[in-house]
């Protein structure tokens, strides 16, 4: 019975998620997932300065600060749930007309004929 070749061989296992081979950026619904999470953390924060302000009515220095930033938290949640990561600089080869070097150093010898 004669060897099998490499490619021939047992089909492998297969992993459950691809393999990262290039920096691409997340997918949209990844971006939009984390995008909702900030939102809710931020509001989350927002919920807690609301009840400390109300738990610390009698101090009013206190309770203001707390009802400020609990009314300013909304605000800033929203810019920051719609804001996207910023999108990357490619560099892209384009034709400059403009030679960075010269090719020929001595100068060419016309031949009149």
């Amino acid at each position: 019975m004669e060897p099998v070749a490499s490619s021939q061989q047992s089909p492998r296992e297969r992993r459950p998620e691809p393999v990262l081979i290039t920096e691409a950026e997340p997918s949209v619904a990844e971006q939009h997932a984390a995008r909702k999470k900030r939102y809710a953390i931020t509001m989350g924060i927002r919920l807690v300065f609301i009840i400390l302000a109300a738990v610390f009515y009698q101090i009013v220095w206190l309770m203001l600060l707390f009802a400020i930033l609990g009314t300013v938290l909304p605000w800033v949640a929203v810019v920051m749930a719609n804001d996207r990561p910023p999108k990357k600089k490619l560099h892209v080869n384009r034709y400059d007309p403009r030679p960075d070097r010269v090719l020929e150093t001595k100068p060419a010898r016309v031949i009149d004929g």
